[in-house]
């Protein structure tokens, strides 16, 4: 076919114009920038390229061996015939947390009622303004701490939730204060975060002010969400408290995940806990989103939250990777302010500037850490140090930081 209106063979409908054509996007992906660990990645990459021989404190991701008798339970529990994973997760894997809850924190569960498997918690984390807030019933906002993990803001202004932030600062002990909410925010709350022992600062929020916010947030109609990530990993003192051991569980959902206590956080599997009617919610929400953790590592997740011994090795270890590195971080100027919970050193920095102390670690020593800033409002004058590399690269970067090769 010919003709003057013809499109020669081979050249596609609107080559050759001006400009491409709109592709409509959610503004949220533009407004919300980049993910802060992504933007950290760039720098290490940079690094790398250059030929520095990096020691990463800067993304919190475990890199010890995940137990053998996790990885066996994994090859084991592989079906000959896969099959889709149920939302509401296999009966055992909802028993074996329920088991491990009554052990851990002396709280009963129903592994039928109060407990769904999750992939891991960040999902979940980012979901869950999806399944209660209601902006048609003016319950529209959703209260974080900063500076803190970025996942439950995102993912409540994905859910066309507005977000007020409540800074934990040092001479509250970095715990919430709900002091920061007004009255009229209270009418509108959905969700109020928690995340204890906390990312990054390391406090631990006492029970009775988790029994204090829960009271506050049943009086409201509210929902206590408490990320409970690290609830594994204390390098002092007793064991933290959750949320779960509340007499009162009513509006409280508790978050927590085998990626930090068992050194599994490529198998993606944890558990939400808690109201029965939210977990109701959840298990009709989450077979739209098809999230649901492969059975063979709901089955290796059993035999995880079954067995304690992996776990007091591996905070043993991170007590060491702890006391090999910080007389060095001292004496670089860095002092310790954040609290025991978690495998992070919360470090104020010489001087307040936290991105060009991150910068100059990174130059002069090799040493990747995440600068404060870059989680948050509150975060300024401080970095983060994650005890995620092995013990002998923790004693090399202690070398290289008293000035040693």
């Amino acid at each position: 076919m010919s003709g003057a209106g013809a499109r020669p063979a081979g050249v596609a409908p609107g080559a050759g114009a001006a400009a491409e054509p709109s592709l409509p996007l959610n503004p949220l992906l533009a407004a919300q920038g980049d993910y802060p660990f992504a933007r950290l990645r760039v720098s290490v990459d940079a690094a790398v390229a250059r030929g520095v021989e990096v020691i990463d404190f800067g993304i919190g991701e475990p890199r010890e061996e995940t137990p053998p008798f996790i990885r066996e339970a994994l090859a084991a529990g592989i079906p000959a015939v896969s099959t889709y994973p149920l939302a509401v997760g296999l009966p055992a894997l909802r028993e074996a947390v329920g088991s491990w809850v009554a052990r851990r924190f002396g709280a009963s569960l129903d592994p039928d009622t109060e407990v769904v498997p999750t992939l891991g918690s960040k999902e979940a984390i980012f979901q869950l303004a999806q399944i209660v807030v209601d902006r048609a019933g003016g319950r529209d906002l959703v209260a974080v701490t900063t500076p803190g993990y970025p996942v439950p803001a995102r993912g409540a202004q994905f859910a066309g939730a507005e977000v007020v932030e409540l800074p934990l600062r040092r001479e509250h002990g970095f715990l919430p204060d709900p002091a920061g909410l007004d009255a009229l925010a209270w009418e509108r709350l959905a969700v109020l975060w928690v995340n204890t022992p906390n990312n990054p600062t390391g406090a631990v929020t006492p029970l009775e002010v988790l029994e204090d916010l829960a009271a506050r947030c049943r009086d409201a109609g509210a929902l206590l969400a408490c990320d409970e990530a690290y609830s594994e990993l204390w390098l002092e003192g007793g064991p933290p408290p959750s949320a779960l051991e509340l007499a009162d569980r009513r509006n409280v959902a508790v978050f927590n995940t085998l990626s930090k206590r068992s050194s599994m956080p490529g198998h993606r599997c944890g558990f939400l806990a808690g109201d029965p009617r939210l977990v109701a919610a959840a298990k009709r929400f989450r077979p739209s989103t098809g999230t649901a953790p492969q059975e063979h590592v709901q089955r290796a997740a059993v035999a995880a939250w079954g067995d304690e011994t992996h776990v007091e090795k591996v905070r043993g270890l991170y007590r060491a990777k702890r006391d090999a590195l910080m007389p060095a971080l001292r004496a670089a100027g860095l002092q310790p302010v954040g609290g025991r919970g978690t495998f992070f050193l919360w470090l104020a920095v010489p001087g307040g500037d936290d991105e060009a102390a991150a910068t100059r670690l990174l130059a002069e020593h090799g040493i990747v850490v995440t600068p404060g800033s870059f989680l948050g409002r509150g975060g300024e004058g401080h970095v983060r140090v994650a005890l995620v590399p092995t013990l002998e690269a923790c004693a090399t970067a202690a070398q290289r930081l008293a000035g040693g090769p």
